[in-house]
């Protein structure tokens, strides 16, 4: 059942993760699964996620390494601490929906990649209609996209954005390049939205309620303006970002250099 729904799945995985993904159907459990990996890397040498339905109305996602992932672990070992507390925040945000466990009897707030045999699973149970769409697609919502985003921050893959148009922000800035960069990384709307949800902070309309499917219009608003920023710093989408409708997020910038923060905005509100 599962690879009629490979395509679904893995353009849901790479919208998510801002990577570019493969995946291959595994038949090696009692159930067909499937295994993903970043594209770049040949299987054997880094990182898989395999999602496996168990039982009646469970999903397992299970992450471990390929035999020859020796070099792309190092290189995950070297981590700036600003990509070891994204990666450890995602994860975490897997224990919502799903019991999350990390080999070495390590905790979801201090884990780290010891060798080739660490493992993360994380199992979501009295899940119905499992193989519908829009149950598949919050599975790997919910599981598959954090932990392949985790590995992708650890990594180092930047993902893939549109060039900047010439005029835009100042040719040689490195800090605004750096932050510009970090903001439009879809890990950090990923972590950003699963901690705020997706109700606009100043309107307080729930896109997706309002919306369903199409409700993923919601914009993510980066709190200190990007022109303002002297030295780089650490970076928390937790805190440094919010969602915003797109008409608030219009409004908010209609000031400039300085944005309208969330409460200026909110108070201009006017109801009929």
């Amino acid at each position: 059942m599962l690879a009629a729904k490979q395509e679904l799945i893995l353009r849901e995985v790479e919208e998510g993760t801002g990577a570019e993904i493969s995946l291959e159907e595994d038949r090696s459990g009692l159930q067909a699964g499937i295994r993903l990996w970043f594209s770049d890397l040949p299987r054997p040498n880094g990182p898989i996620v395999t999602l496996r339905p168990k039982g009646l109305n469970r999903f397992e996602a299970k992450l471990s390494f390929g035999n020859f992932a020796s070099a792309t672990i190092a290189q995950m070992q070297k981590a700036e601490a600003e990509e070891v507390q994204l990666a450890r925040a995602l994860v975490t945000s897997v224990a919502r929906n799903a019991d999350v466990s990390i080999s070495g009897g390590q905790s979801l707030d201090d884990w780290m990649i010891t060798d080739g045999g660490f493992m993360i699973t994380a199992e979501k149970r009295g899940i119905n209609a499992r193989f519908d769409d829009e149950t598949l697609v919050g599975t790997c919502r919910e599981l598959v996209i954090p932990i392949l985003a985790a590995l992708a921050e650890l990594y180092g893959y930047d993902p893939v954005t549109e060039p900047e148009q010439p005029g835009g922000e100042i040719e040689g800035s490195v800090t605004l390049a750096v932050v510009k960069r970090r903001e439009r990384n879809p890990r950090n709307r990923l972590l950003c939205l699963r901690v705020h949800g997706t109700s606009c902070k100043v309107c307080a309309t729930d896109l997706s309620a309002r919306y369903g499917e199409a409700g993923a219009i919601v914009e993510v608003h980066h709190l200190q303006p990007l022109a303002l920023l002297g030295q780089p710093r650490a970076y928390d989408p937790a805190t440094d970002l919010i969602p915003l409708c797109p008409n608030c997020h219009r409004a908010v910038h209609t000031r400039r250099p300085v944005p309208w923060t969330p409460d200026e905005l909110r108070g201009m509100l006017t109801f009929d």
